[in-house]
Order: structure tokens, then sequence, then C-alpha cells
């Protein structure tokens, strides 16, 4: 099975490798990253902005390396609700039939941290200079950070990218129709 991950991210491209390797033990995956424009902000700061930006970047992976069985496409993202600042991931996939999305756990930000996204700041780099930290969105994530690594942006990732690959595991009830 080739698969593209839409971006080059290590944690990304983690998260679908080993949420590949769940699914599917019995097959070989090639599976590779390909960096490609989201289309939206650095740092969506909506629902929707956030699924359209991983859905762009699996369009845009189909698009590119068209021979691929299998387009993943990952964006983090920030949402204001009920007063809190929540940070979370879309997954868009795409193959042959497929076309789905699921939508990661979400994960209140401390209001220091959600104060300097507000003001412009990418959660990525707001978290490494208000944790002293290098690179965290490539490693353990705002997660990470938050959980003490109990939970990870690879994790939260993987988890997600089985959902959104639900109609590819349980094909038959994808298929009934509507009632």
């Amino acid at each position: 099975m080739k698969v593209i991950v839409a971006s080059l991210n290590p944690a990304k491209i983690a998260a679908a490798r080993q949420a590949l390797g769940l699914l599917f033990p019995e097959r070989v995956i090639d599976l590779s990253g390909l960096a490609v424009p989201s289309g939206v902000a650095a740092q969506p700061m909506s629902d929707e902005e956030t699924l359209r930006g991983a859905r762009n970047r699996a369009l845009a992976a189909r698009e590119c390396r068209p021979e691929a069985d299998l387009w993943i496409g990952m964006e983090g993202g920030v949402a204001q609700l009920l007063g809190q600042t929540l940070t979370f991931a879309w997954l868009q996939v795409l193959g042959p039939g497929l076309d789905n999305a699921a939508r990661s756990a979400s994960l209140t930000l401390p209001p220091f941290v959600a104060s300097a996204v507000s003001q412009g700041e990418e959660l990525g780099q707001a978290m490494d200079r208000l944790f002293n930290l290098t690179n965290c969105k490539q490693q353990g994530g705002a997660i990470g950070v938050l959980t003490r690594n109990l939970l990870d942006r690879r994790s939260v990732y993987r988890d997600t990218l089985i959902l959104a690959l639900a109609p590819l595991i349980s094909p038959a009830p994808y298929a009934q129709p509507a009632s």
C-alpha cells in the first residue's frame, strides 16, 4: 500500500506509520511525507479552517502523487468555545472510494498560551517560547508538554487517523444507504 502523508513533520509521519501498522500488520506500507500547502493560515483559528487545511493538504498530495493508494492530510488548529481556547487536529483521508475526515480530542490551552496564540503567534512557536523548548510541534506538541507526555501529538493523531479510516476498516456499514 502506497501512502502519502501531506507533511514532512516527523510526528505526523510517525502517527500515520503507527496507525497503518496497527490496521494492516500483514501489508507492506510504503509511506512517505510530502510538503504541500494547506491553503489556510499558518495557525488555523477555527474548526472549519482547520478541517479545510487538512482537506487541502490531502487533495494537494493526491494531485502531486496520483499513483498512491492513500493520501492523508493533517492540520492542527485552535478554536474558542465557551470562553476556552482549545487545540485539536483534523485528519482527512482520501483513497479509492474513500473521502473521510475525523477530528481529534481537544486540549484546553492555559490562559497565557491562549493569549499568545490570540495575538498571532503559532501554537508551536508559543509553546517553544513560553516553555523554553525547541521545535515542540515536531515532537510531542502542546499535548505532550501539557500532559507530561502521557499523551503526545503522535498518539492523538494516530488514534484520530484510525477513526478517519473507519470506512476502509469496516466498509459494509458505510455502504448502507441512509434510511
